[in-house]
């Protein structure tokens, strides 16, 4: 049989799409362009910061086009000149049908969840504070909606009872990319089939991770709160009020362990001895193993102990 040459546009943006770029590199598919979000200002001194895409495309001389704006003319045409037959979308934004129509064998995206579950942003995030014990992977040909489209493949991984954001990004980014590859030569062998995405009444939904869903209810259960900072670990963190004799500060707390015992002192109150830090819940306690004070960095709660003291009625709001 006759494989179908392909020549790929790749869009992406965040580290998690680096992976599957590189492994395309690695199997030497023509990459005849790739396109990333345009350089931004970021840190104190508002330096244009350049995508993790971007960095990886320019290491490896990728031609690279950074549109502001998908549906300009200019950028149409140049996309046209590209004589790409299939694009290839990890963790990028929505695009308009002039480009995803645009290829002759279609515009698939790689989602880090089991379709059609955790459609939108942070479906990693999400999987892990909802206390899941699975999730996955999938590829599926971009329509008109957010994360609808037709399944191609989906792959699944367990989720650890210990499992952070952190860990389990890096999982769905290495096995993402080898499904992306699979779907490749799904394509260029003229070989696949697609499932249409069952229709759910109450999907689980991944929604844009802002301050106000990433911080933590401690009038919710142990298990509730501990799923929360580890699907937020080690970005962009849980946070808390801290309220002290003089102040109340914002700390962001990272690492955690559970201890079921009942608490005999009220929610929110702080136990601190000499190498441990823990918090009341209404089932349980918190230990907290790395805190990050304002203007300070992530600490290990040992080494912060050894210079910094909790005194009696001092409470996580």
């Amino acid at each position: 049989m006759k494989k179908n040459a392909l020549r790929i546009v790749f869009m992406g943006t965040p580290e998690f799409a680096v992976g599957t770029l590189k492994l395309l590199v690695e199997y030497n598919y023509d990459i005849v362009g790739v396109i990333t979000a345009p350089d931004k200002p970021a840190g104190r001194g508002q330096k244009l910061h350049q995508s993790d895409v971007k960095k990886y495309a320019l290491s490896q001389d990728l031609r690279l086009l950074q549109p502001t704006n998908l549906k300009d003319e200019g950028f149409l045409t140049e996309l046209k000149s590209l004589e790409a037959n299939v694009h290839i979308v990890v963790a990028f934004r929505m695009l308009p049908e002039a480009v995803w129509k645009m290829p002759k064998y279609g515009t698939f995206n790689l989602h880090a969840s089991l379709l059609p579950d955790y459609r939108g942003a942070a479906p990693i995030h999400w999987a892990v504070i909802n206390g899941e014990e699975k999730t996955g992977v999938t590829t599926f040909f971009i329509d008109d909606r957010i994360d609808t489209g037709a399944i191609i493949l989906q792959k699944e991984v367990a989720i650890k009872d210990d499992e952070t954001v952190g860990t389990l990004h890096d999982t769905l980014q290495n096995i993402g990319s080898e499904l992306v590859i699979e779907t490749l030569k799904l394509i260029e062998n003229g070989e696949v089939k697609t499932t249409i995405q069952p229709k759910v009444e109450q999907p689980k939904t991944a929604y844009k991770l802002n301050k106000d869903n990433c911080q933590i209810d401690w009038s919710q259960n142990l298990d509730q709160i501990y799923n929360k900072i580890r699907g937020l670990n080690p970005f962009p963190a849980a946070w808390s009020h801290l309220k002290t004799d003089s102040d109340i500060l914002m700390v962001k707390i990272f690492e955690v362990e559970k201890e079921k015992i009942e608490p005999s002192e009220s929610v929110g109150t702080l136990i601190a001895t000499k190498n441990n830090l823990k918090v009341a819940t209404k089932d349980g306690y918190l230990l907290i193993k790395e805190i990050q004070l304002p203007g300070k960095k992530k600490m290990e709660i040992k080494s912060l102990l050894n210079g910094y003291s909790f005194n009696e009625g001092d409470k996580m709001l």
